[in-house]
């Protein structure tokens, strides 16, 4: 789930993953007629057409997709006539070309700026209804995860602000365009091959969908055509980022969860499906349940704090190692006051702004091990602490939370550090 360090969230990637704050809003697509294909199919082949109005640009990426087509098919064994009619139709989208491009050289970040976009009252107030509706279910959730229900609410209300910013672009087109069309940036190549990959599993997610088996077998499949087409033309982020926490496809196909248990994985249309595969990609990213995300930094220890910050998302510090050149207290040591223990692991978080004047300034916190579970969510500093103080303004208590007994219980702004094992759910994607 996760590509660069932007300022917005753009999608989950992979593991360092894009976010964006657009992703899909489809309606409930009708359940329509099977049709059965054999696995292999020799004929006339369809012709991908392309209308971006670059004649040359749309031969080589009709021929680019069509080639990306063929292999999946003979890897796979999915019929390739079935996928070539499926993307008769896609075409480029000049516009997230640009979309996609890194800030210009002038363009300074700006964590107040950030941190105001997303942490305001608005999206606040949706995020207190959110949980009100969904309150037994993420408690729930919490508990078996340990994932604290402040943080599933706080990502899906910056993601999407819980479904109303999906994103309008058709999903194929997109990942088709960034895939064989990526602008001219110095890692070009990288980044088609993430999109190459990504648009793979987006075929493999909705030919599963459409009730389709991997690997496929010798013998024919009985799938819907209507359903594997609706999952290809749904809508997305302007970087392929589906649903209310903007699941990119291999997240979808990784992470994602069947939450409310009705046989299909719908991240567009199941609050409990988003808040399920949260909590899960999380858990499977290392989150310690009952411990904070993050520690603020005494004033007597930013200078050196400011000295140790490297930028890289890595834990290269203990914490014992950061109490004794001063850059934390030796209560954020201490279970019982708390904090961590003295040997978790920690990293410098630098989050530059500007201050009233206009002067470069950088506030520096230490990020923990859940700090770095959110930063594979989306790989941004200022994201991962805009959904620690997101959670923070629900209720969230950011320390530890030591069991007094056994049989202790998740409450509403705690978590309970002995957690239930999830059983995530290989369903399909709702249509």
């Amino acid at each position: 789930m996760i590509l660069v360090a932007h300022q917005n969230p753009i999608p989950h990637f992979m593991n360092f993953r894009v976010s964006s704050l657009t992703s899909i809003l489809l309606a409930t697509f009708i359940l329509s007629a099977c049709s059965t294909t054999p696995t292999q199919e020799v004929g006339h082949e369809k012709t991908i057409v392309n209308q971006s109005g670059d004649l040359s640009a749309d031969g080589r990426f009709s021929q680019n997709l069509s080639q990306l087509l063929a292999q999946l098919a003979q890897k796979e064994g999915i019929p390739l006539s079935t996928l070539e009619s499926s993307f008769s139709d896609a075409k480029t989208i000049p516009s997230i070309r640009k979309l996609v491009l890194p800030p210009s050289g002038s363009f300074k970040k700006n964590w107040a700026a950030y941190r105001k976009r997303f942490i305001e009252p608005i999206r606040l107030k949706a995020g207190k209804a959110f949980w009100d509706q969904n309150e037994v279910f993420l408690n729930n959730v919490a508990q078996d995860s340990g994932v604290p229900a402040e943080v599933i609410v706080a990502i899906i209300g910056i993601e999407t602000i819980y479904g109303r910013q999906t994103g309008n672009f058709r999903v194929k087109d997109v990942l088709s365009t960034l895939a064989f069309s990526y602008p001219d940036t110095p890692n070009k190549t990288a980044r088609e091959q993430l999109f190459k990959d990504q648009l793979q599993d987006l075929i493999l997610l909705c030919w599963s969908e459409a009730g389709g088996q991997l690997p496929v077998k010798s013998s024919p499949q009985s799938i819907n055509t209507f359903r594997l087409n609706a999952c290809l033309n749904q809508n997305s982020s302007y970087a392929g980022a589906i649903g209310l926490p903007q699941f990119m496809p291999s997240s979808i196909r990784s992470f994602a969860i069947d939450g409310d248990g009705d046989g299909h994985i719908d991240l567009r249309q199941s609050p409990k499906d988003a808040i399920a595969s949260v909590a899960n990609f999380l858990r499977k990213h290392g989150w310690q349940p009952g411990m904070p995300i993050y520690f603020p930094i005494p004033e007597s220890g930013l200078e050196a704090a400011r000295v140790l910050a490297d930028g890289q998302p890595q834990l290269k510090y203990t914490v014992q190692e950061l109490i004794e050149k001063g850059v934390l207290t030796k209560a954020q040591g201490d279970l019982q006051q708390g904090g961590v223990e003295p040997q978790s692991k920690a990293l410098i978080v630098d989050l530059p702004y500007l201050d009233n004047d206009g002067n470069d300034q950088v506030r520096y916190v230490v990020g923990l091990n859940n700090f770095l579970s959110i930063v594979q969510y989306n790989r941004s500093y200022f994201y991962a602490q805009s959904v620690a103080e997101f959670a923070e303004a629900l209720g969230y208590k950011n320390q530890s939370a030591v069991p007094l007994s056994t049989d202790h219980v998740t409450t509403k702004n705690s978590v309970m550090p002995k957690t239930k094992k999830l059983n995530p759910k290989k369903s399909k994607q709702k249509s």
